[in-house]
């Protein structure tokens, strides 16, 4: 899929997530992992602008790389929270967030025809749902649409 349509499958993904958290009554926190997950939606596409250089689709594209990003940014949300006085907090939104974000991107990506191997290198097995191509803008549109009524039908759910 392109940007939108990842945006789209982040904000669908995560609407639980930020729907249990107002609930809990931390709407703040709500809006930083809905924001930590829009920010990472497009990540794992960076080895196709150079960024990163790897095969399109490739290292960027695996469940490692996702339990990785997640990772740091537990940790660095840890940090931050340090300064807030909320380590723990700060730590699980932004590593829940990451891992959803990024979780979803390769979701999303599986329903095109080049598919991903989210399990390289360790494994060749291939996975494609093979349902539309990526430059679809009708399933991106469809994608970011159907995201962004998910969370905001989530949040007008729960708010208090």
């Amino acid at each position: 899929m392109y940007g939108p349509g990842h945006v789209g499958a982040a904000l669908f993904c995560y609407a639980p997530v930020a729907a249990a958290l107002t609930r809990s009554g931390e709407p703040a926190l709500a809006l930083f992992g809905t924001g930590v997950a829009v920010a990472l939606s497009t990540l794992p596409d960076a080895d196709q602008f150079e960024v990163v250089p790897a095969d399109h689709r490739g290292p960027t594209h695996t469940v490692w790389f996702v339990l990785g990003v997640a990772a740091v940014l537990a940790a660095s949300g840890a940090l931050v929270g340090l300064l807030a006085g909320r380590p723990a907090a700060l730590a699980t939104t932004a590593g829940s967030a990451a891992l959803v974000s990024l979780a979803s991107h390769l979701l999303a990506d599986v329903i095109t025809p080049m598919g991903i191997r989210p399990f390289a290198p360790l494994s060749g097995w291939h996975h494609s749902f093979d349902l539309t191509p990526a430059k679809n803008p009708r399933a991106n549109a469809a994608l970011l649409g159907l995201g962004t009524l998910f969370a905001l039908g989530c949040q007008i759910a729960v708010w208090p």
